[in-house]
């Protein structure tokens, strides 16, 4: 990146480390530059005591909405003027913070959404491997159905069985040959529905399912959003 930004990313992590770890490293990889000094400023708040999410919106669990809260105050106090947060289940609660924040939100889901719309062939279908607590908040669904792209998930027996097990076993770090097994054959239920693509839709989810084990397009939301953080600054060093 040649042109100078002022631009400083507020990473709100720890949902789990690991996936916070996985966005730094697409956010660098992302971002075009031959030297330290072509890359963005970046603030990381990774506060892995943040209440599980899919357990608040399963009712099992306290609201984590006080711990973003205080994270994204954080990330603002320490100079960042602009808030990614690389886990697709907190996006449950932004709307929760968002008036409260003082700085902008990049929508990952939202992203993804108008990503698949340029997509080429066209995917007119797409399915979702993502926790059971953005399964069940209805995230994707919202934002796909403004697009007119129709969402196929797994059946309970698969949500369980497969997609959570492979989520526990990538933030137990324990997630090896079985996890990506697990992971590929819930992603082949969806390409059997009539899926064209496939979402990963838990930050965890890319560290356990490779590129190549899908069949169709695997759409990794961390790599959408850091691509959009890339994007947004480059447009904001240009027009500034």
């Amino acid at each position: 990146m040649t042109v100078p930004t002022t631009e400083i990313i507020g990473i709100l992590g720890g949902m789990g480390p690991a996936a916070t770890a996985d966005f730094y490293a697409k956010l660098v990889a992302t971002t075009p530059g031959s030297s330290d000094q072509d890359h963005l400023r970046t603030v990381i708040w990774s506060d892995p005591t943040i209440p599980d999410r899919t357990e608040a919106l399963l009712g099992n669990g306290p609201d984590p909405t006080p711990w973003l809260l205080d994270g994204s105050r954080v990330l603002r106090e320490a100079g960042a003027t602009v808030i990614a947060i690389p886990c697709n289940t907190a996006h449950a609660f932004v709307p929760r913070i968002a008036d409260h924040v003082g700085l902008p939100i990049v929508h990952m889901i939202g992203e993804v959404a108008r990503h698949l719309t340029t997509v080429s062939p066209p995917v007119h279908t797409v399915g979702l491997l993502a926790s059971s607590g953005t399964v069940r908040a209805g995230l994707y669904e919202e934002w796909l159905d403004r697009f007119g792209i129709r969402l196929v998930l797994p059946d309970s027996a698969s949500q369980d069985r497969e997609v959570m097990t492979a989520i526990h076993a990538v933030k137990a770090g324990t997630h090896d040959g079985t996890t990506t097994a697990l992971l590929t054959r819930a992603a082949q239920r969806l390409t059997e529905q009539g899926a064209q693509a496939v979402i990963a839709g838990c930050t965890e989810i890319p560290l356990g399912l490779p590129i190549d084990a899908v069949d169709v397009p695997l759409i990794d939301p961390a790599l959408v959003l850091a691509q959009t953080l890339v994007r947004r600054a480059t447009t904001e060093s240009t027009a500034g």
